[in-house]
């Protein structure tokens, strides 16, 4: 099938309507069948769940072209079990995995033409949903939702492409302690949504969240989480229960140790000391990896001298293995790549 005539290498990271998506709908107690429509608009009642109580809970991934023309998926199937957790978390009756990835199959086929060719840098974003669609007032779930899938081609996350960040530390809390930081909810990125505008109002690219109970430990930003790189080139993750469970961070980690040799340590990482790495980068599916040039707390700047210009040699290693798996370019472990056609 011949492809969309776009510039995809400048297409940037933003909503663009392609041509189908997928809708199912539960009631009474069970999923319908579900059907790929043409129809991007949705019709609810004024008092539906997803406006009152915020019942919402999304993921986000990529289809790409690989070297040899095919398209594929990276890990959906972690995709899936996320986004069952997260629904577990809101009170949502999850959505089956078998039929989450039977969905994300059929919508890329259906959007063929809109999945950018290999070497363009440009990607097919897929962004399946979830959200309370019965009226409820008083405080409780809903009992009817619905799942859907979009697409929507897309360049680099952040603008500019590939080039190190400047990010501050926030004021703002992201997550509670035993609250809803591990999930992929909506509710949990409106709260960073005023912190990100006031971000960049100021100049800088992103926000640095601290843990909220004692302020002090390294969280993540507003769509993806953190990573360092000491002198000796060991990995340090922050870890914590309120950090999203990046699936790109968990697949960094396996790169870094099986393909790479190198040694990852998942601790707790406090503010005062990352002034010790010589690399920091921020890893996500719609960021992939993003190296980060210095952290400003507070008219204090932290500055990591492997990634001043560009990327530190680390976090290069680490960008450009993860993609070449994800482009097949380079072998993927068992069950990676998921091909669609």
């Amino acid at each position: 099938m011949e492809k969309k005539n776009l510039a995809w290498e400048s297409i940037g990271f933003s909503y663009r309507e392609t041509d189908k998506r997928y809708v199912s709908n539960y009631k009474n107690g069970k999923w319908n069948k579900g059907a790929i429509t043409s129809d991007s608009n949705i019709i609810l009642n004024e008092s539906a769940g997803v406006f009152q109580y915020c019942q919402s809970v999304f993921e986000g991934l990529k289809a790409y072209t690989t070297k040899d023309g095919s398209t594929v998926t990276f890990r959906p199937d972690l995709n899936a079990e996320r986004m069952i957790d997260s629904a577990k978390g809101l009170e949502m009756p999850p959505f089956p995995k078998e039929r989450f990835l039977d969905a994300i199959d059929q919508v890329v086929k259906a959007n063929a033409d809109w999945v950018p060719p290999y070497g363009s840098g440009a990607t097919l974003y897929l962004r399946p949903y979830m959200f309370a669609s019965s009226p409820v007032i008083g405080i409780k779930p809903a009992e009817e939702y619905q799942f859907r899938v979009l697409c929507t081609p897309v360049g680099p996350y952040f603008k500019g492409g590939v080039k190190p960040l400047t990010i501050c530390v926030s004021d703002f809390d992201r997550a509670a302690p035993h609250g809803t930081g591990h999930l992929k909810a909506g509710l949990n990125y409106a709260m960073s949504l005023h912190t990100y505008v006031e971000a960049h109002r100021r100049g800088f690219d992103e926000n640095m969240f601290l843990d909220s109970a004692t302020r002090t430990f390294v969280e993540e930003t507003g769509g993806a989480n953190f990573f360092f790189v000491t002198k000796d080139n060991e990995i340090v993750i922050p870890k914590s229960d309120t950090i999203l469970p990046s699936i790109t961070r968990r697949s960094m980690v396996i790169v870094a140790e099986k393909y790479l040799g190198l040694k990852v340590t998942e601790r707790p990482v406090k503010l005062s000391e990352i002034n010790t790495f010589l690399e920091c980068g921020l890893c996500g599916t719609a960021a992939v990896i993003s190296p980060v040039a210095k952290v400003v707390d507070h008219g204090k700047e932290i500055c990591f001298s492997g990634c001043q210009k560009t990327m530190g040699p680390v976090t290069q290693k680490l960008y450009d293995t993860l993609t070449g798996i994800q482009l097949g370019d380079i072998e993927a472990p068992e069950g990676w790549i998921r091909k669609i056609c």
